[in-house]
């Protein structure tokens, strides 16, 4: 049976890639449920520090398969679904970039988003679809599309369910970089490195709590857990190394989470 997800580890980056590349790695809930299991798996692993998602072949994914879309309209899908959301990558406390390397659509750009970054290739096609397909902004989009955008230009890509590049993604805010997809992996892998190398793992994981979480947070509660959190980090062994490496110019050797 063709592994799912491909997983290769590289100096404290793990690099998980959607390997349905017949299919244009249309989301399959067997697939689903490899993916997470290995983010679960990697959250748990103290040699990784950042992970990297991309697709194989052509695209990154392609959305829902049409085969389970199918089997949900005439009432015979069977399948036990995986009961961690879509919203899961979120959860896990390691820094997590998508390189979009081709069809990245529906619930597939939904999984880029749930990326804490997002690098694509520029060629990359992108579409929201639902709209098109007699669906809504599932998952949570609703939610995460306007805070990266704004709510006009959300609702330009949700009505719409329009095709757009990945030079627009990056001109639209939706993404951090855009490059020539022969590049993508590459600067991808050289940015996880960097914060495998330089960023601290429990600095990194409270960041991205912080982060995720305080979206619906007042200013004044954030404020108040930020500075719990501070002097939690004061206590960590993180915040002696992270002081001694800067004043004796050398990279730092941070404990893994």
């Amino acid at each position: 049976m063709t592994e799912l997800v491909l997983s290769d580890l590289d100096r404290g980056v793990l690099t998980l890639t959607f390997n349905r590349p017949e299919r244009l790695n249309a989301w399959t809930d067997a697939m689903g449920r490899r993916y997470f299991d290995a983010l679960a798996d990697a959250e748990k692993d103290p040699a990784v520090r950042a992970i990297v998602v991309t697709g194989a072949g052509r695209g990154f994914c392609a959305g829902a398969d049409f085969q389970t879309l199918g089997e949900i309209q005439d009432g015979s899908y069977a399948q036990e679904p995986d009961p961690r959301p879509n919203t899961f990558p979120a959860t896990i406390g390691k820094p997590i970039i998508a390189a979009v390397n081709g069809a990245c659509a529906g619930l597939g750009l939904v999984h880029a988003l749930v990326c804490d970054l997002v690098f694509t290739a520029e060629e990359a096609k992108w579409t929201t679809a639902f709209a098109r397909r007699g669906l809504v902004a599932e998952y949570g989009l609703a939610w995460v599309l306007p805070k990266l955008v704004g709510q006009q230009r959300a609702m330009d890509l949700l009505l719409s369910g329009r095709t757009f590049t990945g030079a627009e993604a990056y001109e639209l805010g939706l993404v951090n970089r855009a490059v020539p997809g022969e590049q993508l992996l590459d600067a991808a892998r050289a940015y996880a490195l960097e914060l495998s190398v330089h960023s601290s793992p429990a600095s990194m994981a409270v960041i991205k709590r912080q982060v995720w979480g305080d979206w619906e947070a007042t200013l004044e509660q954030s404020a108040h857990t930020a500075v719990k959190e501070m002097l939690d980090s004061f206590r960590r062994p993180d915040f002696a190394e992270g002081v001694a490496s800067f004043l004796e110019r050398r990279d730092p050797a941070f404990p893994p989470l």
